[in-house]
């Protein structure tokens, strides 16, 4: 029965038609949340307060038993450890810490300022909700292959901002000492012009200031073109390798070898072995498991990789 149970609530069973249907009644179940926590805050819906309790109430219940459900079969998703340390492990989990936010605030509504925060954290369950299916699993994978590309874009970014707001400072503090009073009003003037937002309440109005400012927009457009070309490349590898996985089964089975990978290649990278070898890789079988390759995958002793087109050297 535990077992049954840990298979129903695990999230993205594709084989399993209650598990798919209790994903989509916990996607039904949040999204009645979150709305009932953005029609609540609206005074002409006052009448419906008890109406808007009762659906909070009774959502946030079924997230309690979800949660006490998923620590009851931690043990199942942590196999290799403890039942108790399984348990532990769950608990300081993304997902585990997810559910335990979109539990609190419920008992201390009436509380600090920073548990009414917190029902924030139920938009980020349909995060984790999402996270086990193609869709959102895309676009992590996209942002954890070119974590370091973005990375350094975004400490490029922060160059600039720090740059900019010195000299925006440095030469506007004196025509505008109650505007620009600070170095942190820099900040906030250089953000705004590097990301291109433009609010408007921070200008400069000196020549050499305005000068300044037109050379500094120009840099902010150049800085939001380079982490989006970034993550759109991203998407466009991740795409074609998806594509030409969904094409392997159109493709000549003389084209299609199996390579066993020995010592040379164990510890190596996916990409390294493609580079090196002149070879696509389409899927890799480790044990009893079919990994779907990615770029940074390490491939492993004894694993068998599913390639085309191999070079003569294999």
């Amino acid at each position: 029965m535990k077992e049954k149970i840990f298979n129903i609530i695990q999230i993205g069973d594709k084989s399993n038609r209650i598990s798919r249907s209790f994903d989509f009644f916990i996607t039904i179940t949040i999204i009645c949340n979150i709305i009932v926590t953005f029609m609540e805050t609206f005074s002409q819906l006052s009448a419906f307060s008890t109406l808007f309790t009762v659906v909070e109430y009774l959502t946030v219940s079924i997230f309690c038993i979800e949660y006490i459900l998923r620590i009851w079969t931690a043990n199942y998703l942590y196999p290799e450890v403890s039942f108790g340390h399984a348990r532990l492990k769950f608990l300081c989990s993304f997902d585990g810490v997810v559910d335990l936010l979109t539990i609190i605030p419920a008992f201390f509504l009436s509380g600090f300022v920073i548990f009414r925060m917190l029902r924030v954290a139920r938009i980020f369950h349909l995060f984790r909700l999402n996270a086990k299916y193609d869709s959102f699993n895309v676009i992590t994978t996209v942002l954890y292959e070119k974590r370091n590309q973005i990375i350094s874009s975004v400490f490029i970014v922060l160059i600039l901002m720090l740059a900019s707001s010195l000299c925006m400072y440095s030469v506007e503090h004196n025509a505008q000492p109650a505007v620009f009073c600070n170095a942190f009003s820099g900040i906030w003037w250089s953000m705004s012009t590097l990301l291109t937002v433009g609010y408007g309440d921070i200008y400069p109005i000196t020549t050499f200031g305005r000068i300044m400012a037109i050379c500094i927009a120009y840099l902010g457009v150049g800085v939001v073109a380079i982490p989006t070309g970034i993550i759109s490349a991203g998407f466009v590898e991740q795409y074609q390798r998806k594509s030409s996985l969904s094409n392997l089964k159109n493709a000549d089975i003389k084209e299609i070898a199996e390579v066993f990978i020995d010592k040379r290649y164990a510890g190596h990278t996916v990409e390294e072995m493609e580079e090196a070898q002149q070879i696509t890789i389409f899927l890799v079988l480790r044990d009893d498991l079919s990994v779907l390759p990615q770029k940074n995958t390490i491939l492993k002793l004894n694993d068998i990789v599913i390639i085309r087109e191999p070079d003569a050297s294999l």
